[in-house]
């Protein structure tokens, strides 16, 4: 089973982020680093990481060391990438030209060293060939440094010994704890899991008071991508307490016996369709509404069939 991660996971990034923004700028003005500059200045993002796309912070550190030469690399200074990761048919953004494996290839380039960290999790997260990664328990580091050497990540016979190497040598293997290596001990929240419930057959959570949508998706094992994904919620969406919360894809309608219902004061459709597990663009197409169409107390919501039309 996958280790779950503390809640002290958002209050830790949120008095992280400034020093986070300093840290980078000091970075780029360094001309050389050395790998115990290296590690202080990112390994807040590289738990942040961890927490978000339970990547093993290790790993992430000791990827970016080695990639980028404690970001010292003429592709890490001059496009801020430090996982040398290419461009790819997929890439909209930036690039840059060196020699690699071939002369003149395409890199990614990004404005800050942090979006090259996200791009790093984003990369590793969305693509097949590292999938059975994420299976591993977040601190089985040699695992994951063997496992992105078979998928394919380096060219290089030697790739997951050196990725051991740097773990071990420094010890980053330490921020891999599920209190994210600040020495608090947190505990794993294997508890939140027996709150799951289901609702028109899907499970779901109900928002306890200070939760956030990663403190949440933490605590049961998820993304927040997921999160987002299942709720149909925007990055810039808050949780409530009481509100409920999907962990798997929300159905087309309702169950029998819930074929229509009343709204309520100060209800939305979007409450309605949380509260019967339904889509929400799904539960507007059935009655023939759209985003911006209002619905007042004592109107009926078609929950089953769609809407009559006369």
């Amino acid at each position: 089973m996958n280790l779950k991660l503390s809640l002290t996971a958002s209050k830790f990034l949120l008095l992280s982020t400034f020093l986070l923004t300093a840290s980078f700028s000091q970075a780029q003005r360094s001309a050389n680093l050395t790998a115990d500059q290296y590690i202080n200045l990112y390994k807040d993002a590289a738990i942040q990481n961890m927490y978000e796309s339970r990547i093993p912070a290790s790993i992430t550190l000791a990827q970016g060391m080695l990639e980028s030469g404690n970001g010292n690399s003429q592709l890490a200074k001059k496009a801020n990438n430090h996982f040398g990761i290419k461009c790819h048919s997929d890439w909209k953004g930036k690039s840059v030209r060196m020699d690699d494996d071939k002369k003149n290839e395409c890199f990614r380039k990004y404005d800050k060293v942090l979006d090259s960290y996200r791009d790093h999790a984003d990369f590793l997260s969305n693509r097949e060939r590292y999938s059975i990664l994420f299976s591993l328990e977040i601190t089985d580091y040699k695992g994951w440094a063997k496992g992105l050497k078979k998928a394919g990540y380096a060219t290089s016979p030697t790739y997951a010994n050196k990725l051991i190497d740097i773990i071990e040598r420094y010890k980053l293997f330490k921020y891999d704890s599920n209190s994210g290596g600040t020495g608090t001990g947190g505990k794993i929240l294997a508890g939140r899991i027996a709150d799951i419930t289901k609702i028109n057959k899907i499970k779901a959570i109900i928002v306890l008071d200070g939760e956030t949508k990663l403190s949440l998706a933490t605590a049961v094992d998820k993304k927040v991508k997921q999160i987002e994904k299942y709720n149909e919620l925007g990055t810039g969406d808050e949780l409530y307490v009481g509100q409920v919360i999907y962990l798997q894809n929300k159905r087309s309608k309702a169950t029998k016996g819930n074929d229509i219902h009343t709204v309520q004061i100060g209800e939305t459709m979007y409450d309605i369709a949380q509260q019967y597990g339904i889509k929400y663009t799904k539960l507007l197409k059935r009655n023939n509404m759209w985003y911006a169409s209002e619905i007042n107390p004592g109107d009926v919501v078609y929950l089953r069939k769609n809407k009559p039309t006369y």
